[in-house]
């Protein structure tokens, strides 16, 4: 069976969720228990409301009974979302590839306590693209160049780039000054979810599997900007590299040690000073290069 494409809505395209076998009397009693993140009374309201659907497409009534092999249709919201002050500008837009300049604190996709306030709800909504999605992603915290693939039909052609390490990604960032150290220099080192704490990363022993070309651009006194280039792709790659280093990012509120958690209230006046500069690949389309480059700047006085 064919399933039917169903629409965004706000600019948020449905998520969806299988039911397992189960003895619940309800699907709302499915709903609230096992999907708890929002409340029961929320659930209802959104059924009353008719943004359930199931695999036709059709609304999913307030008392229909629980079947287990269901699959359900919802639109994720948010009543308190924070919203992210700063606004992205669009680089480039075709046919094939949407090119955004992202600001910091903005998240590249829906995420935790963000939805509406993410890149990519922001772009649908802004240019009325229900099949724009990213190709790439960086950092909530980092600001940047940030590619989307327009059609489903030729959005792997994009992926496979990044997969097999196709694109060259330069990055920007300021830290300390870097005294005795030389540079450039190539950092490796095996980078690894740190089991303390789910939201960083660690270095830890064993077969590197991350790389980055580290050089120096230019100093200002006791601070430095550096080029950043990374030839793999770990989360939260350059900032676990730099501090490794003795050199951690300004304004980075989690290495080497965290100041503020994930969760906690975010401080703009300090933005992680990382800037994904440009990217530059050969398009699988129609072979032509591309170079994208980023407008914004890091900011001395802010770190």
């Amino acid at each position: 069976m064919t399933r039917p494409l169903l629409p965004t809505r706000d600019g948020v395209s449905p998520s969806c969720v299988v039911t397992p076998a189960g003895a619940w009397p309800t699907l709302l009693d499915f709903l609230a228990e096992r999907m708890s993140a929002v409340t029961r009374t929320e659930w209802a309201q959104r059924l009353a409301r008719g943004e359930v659907l199931d695999d036709g497409a059709r609304p999913v009534p307030p008392d229909a009974a629980f079947r287990a092999r269901l699959r359900l249709h919802y639109y994720r919201s948010l009543p308190d979302e924070p919203v992210v002050p700063f606004e992205e500008s669009v680089l480039y837009q075709d046919d094939w590839l949407v090119v955004a300049d992202k600001p910091h604190f903005l998240p590249v996709t829906p995420t935790g306590r963000y939805v509406q306030q993410s890149l990519l709800v922001r772009l649908k909504r802004r240019l009325g693209i229900d099949t724009l999605s990213p190709i790439h992603r960086i950092d909530r915290e980092t600001a940047g160049v940030v590619v989307f693939a327009v059609q489903p039909a030729t959005r792997d052609a994009y992926h496979a780039l990044f997969r097999e390490r196709a694109v060259t990604k330069t990055y920007e960032a300021l830290a300390a000054a870097p005294g005795e150290r030389d540079f450039p220099r190539v950092h490796r080192s095996r980078v690894e979810e740190d089991g303390h704490a789910f939201f960083r990363m660690r270095e830890a022993p064993g077969e590197p599997n991350s790389e980055t070309h580290i050089d120096l651009i230019e100093q200002r006194g006791d601070q430095a900007r550096y080029r950043l280039q990374p030839l793999t792709g770990r989360r939260h790659q350059l900032r676990v590299h730099m501090a490794a280093l003795g050199l951690p990012l300004l304004g980075d509120q989690f290495y080497p040690r965290v100041l503020r958690g994930p969760d906690e209230a975010e401080d703009y006046r300090q933005p992680l000073q990382l800037l994904a500069r440009s990217l530059r690949f050969t398009d699988p389309l129609t072979g032509e290069m591309r170079e994208f480059e980023s407008r914004r700047t890091l900011d001395w006085a802010a770190a």
